[in-house]
């Protein structure tokens, strides 16, 4: 395919997504596993390390706070306090201890979702951001099918029971790598503990995910329960540039499960840098003054695999046989694309490392 001439490349590295299909993946602790479900998945490339019924339905309990805590701090008003809705705080479960005449914030709010697992935080900020539950009930539904979500569908935002209340763990894990882009989300889910107003009164709130204590490198995110969905668990750790989150649903024994399967993943996956077969060369040139001139593969990208998964990379040049004059330093000439067993992982961008202007005619 030839690429347009005189567009100039902007962004330094696009980096494509490599979902891995479960197929593929070794589930070596199936028999060791006490989730019903469970994905670990690298946050930033999406390479899936292991998974068991990663794609079944299940009610997934409070961890549901993830999708309304990513919505609340992505709203413009965050800071602005506001007296909460009376009716949408008298709701059964956990709370963050709201009275009727309380003022808060979107961003109190979302602390009492993601450490206090308040159904109540839940449910104020549902109704402050879309008016009723129903009404964000559908922008959480919108938000899912943008996330590629195919398998959830969310009836409230704290995560009680219903027969139409449901995700999956690939699910929970595809919303769980988009909600840690936000800097206030990761902040706040990462918090042993974190003080909030509410009514102008400090109130320190301690994060219910135990695993931030017992796991090293653990930097969030929910923990969930109800008697039909069992014990929930998304958790997230970092290793150096390695971030794996991990989804447990219905597990009599989470914590220990996390432990195993986040273990088994960074033992399995390594970021590796991609290698152009060569990053600097000529290209011919048409009509110039000089027949060719210097290029260069821009930038470096890396992607998470495992030993075994490098072996299978090829990449694959988009360049032409020659190009007309002019050319234009910084110009994109083309592009290298790297494939995992036929799918595209991610591209690097050709550059013409000088310019080229028409031949002068001769007199």
């Amino acid at each position: 395919m030839l690429l347009r001439r005189g567009f100039i490349y902007l962004c330094v590295v696009m980096l494509m997504a490599c979902m891995v299909s479960s197929a593929s993946v070794c589930n070596v602790f199936a028999t060791d596993i006490s989730a019903k479900a469970y994905l670990v998945m690298e946050s930033s490339c999406g390479q899936i390390t292991a998974a068991k019924n990663e794609k079944e339905r299940l009610p997934m309990a409070s961890t549901t706070k993830v999708m309304t805590a990513y919505l609340a701090l992505q709203q413009e008003n965050l800071y602005e306090e506001f007296e909460v809705d009376p009716a949408a705080i008298q709701v059964e479960g956990t709370s963050m201890g709201l009275m009727v005449g309380d003022t808060v914030t979107l961003y109190d709010l979302a602390c009492g979702m993601l450490l206090a697992s308040g159904n109540d935080a839940a449910n104020a900020a549902a109704v402050k951001i879309a008016g009723s539950i129903d009404g964000f009930a559908m922008m959480m539904n919108d938000t899912a099918v943008q996330l590629g979500m195919q398998d959830s569908h969310f009836c409230n935002p704290s995560g009680l029971p219903d027969d139409n209340h449901y995700s999956t763990a690939y699910d929970m894990a595809v919303l769980t790598a988009a909600a840690l882009q936000n800097p206030l989300f990761a902040e706040i889910c990462s918090a042993q503990k974190h003080t909030v107003q509410i009514s102008g009164q400090r109130r320190t709130l301690s994060n219910h995910n135990k695993l931030l204590k017992i796991y090293d490198g653990c930097i969030g995110v929910k923990t969930g329960f109800t008697k039909k969905a069992g014990r929930c668990l998304v958790s997230a750790a970092k290793k150096e540039d390695i971030t794996l989150i991990c989804v447990t649903l219905s597990a009599p024994d989470d914590w220990n499960d996390h432990r195993k399967l986040l273990d088994a993943g960074f033992e399995q996956v390594e970021q590796i840098e991609l290698k152009p077969q060569q990053r600097e060369f000529e290209v011919n040139v048409v009509g110039g003054h000089s027949d060719t001139v210097q290029a260069y593969v821009l930038g470096t990208q890396k992607i998470c695999l495992t030993e075994q998964q490098c072996q299978d990379i090829s990449q694959k040049w988009q360049m032409q046989a020659f190009y007309f004059a002019p050319v234009y330093a910084g110009e994109m000439l083309g592009q290298v694309r790297y494939f995992y067993k036929g799918r595209e992982i991610a591209s690097q961008p050709v550059l013409a490392a000088e310019s080229c202007g028409y031949r002068e005619a001769a007199s």
